[in-house]
């Protein structure tokens, strides 16, 4: 079993995805400001699940699933400036990163389990 097959990697790549599709909604203003944090946010969360699986140990793993969770929080919050700011509707997105979270703590949870698989 790979990193590609765990829950949270899948969704977190589907979020990367709608990310993406939603910043090309955002005003030429935000290139460089809400666009690229969100995006840099959202990509982190997968990246970081790759990484982590790549360490080879379940400490390694674990440490690694908590950044990715730092970085789907990070991203509810950019989210959540956007809707506040009006810069569209993200509260579909607020919700999708929290299903990815949900798949992260259980992942992590899996990894400190001492009767767990290191795949969880």
């Amino acid at each position: 079993m790979s990193y590609r097959d765990t829950i949270g990697w899948k969704k977190g790549i589907d979020l990367v995805v709608d990310i993406y599709l939603f910043t090309d909604t955002l005003p030429i203003t935000e290139k460089y400001g809400l666009k690229s944090q969100l995006q840099r946010s959202a990509t982190s969360i997968p990246s970081n699940v790759a990484e982590g699986y790549g360490r080879g140990t379940k400490a390694d793993y674990a440490r690694f699933v908590d950044i990715a969770l730092g970085s789907t929080r990070e991203l509810q919050t950019h989210l959540e400036v956007c809707q506040r700011i009006g810069l569209g509707d993200s509260s579909a997105l607020i919700n999708q990163a929290e299903e990815v979270a949900r798949a992260l703590l259980a992942l992590r949870y899996g990894l400190r389990n001492p009767k767990s698989n290191r795949d969880t």
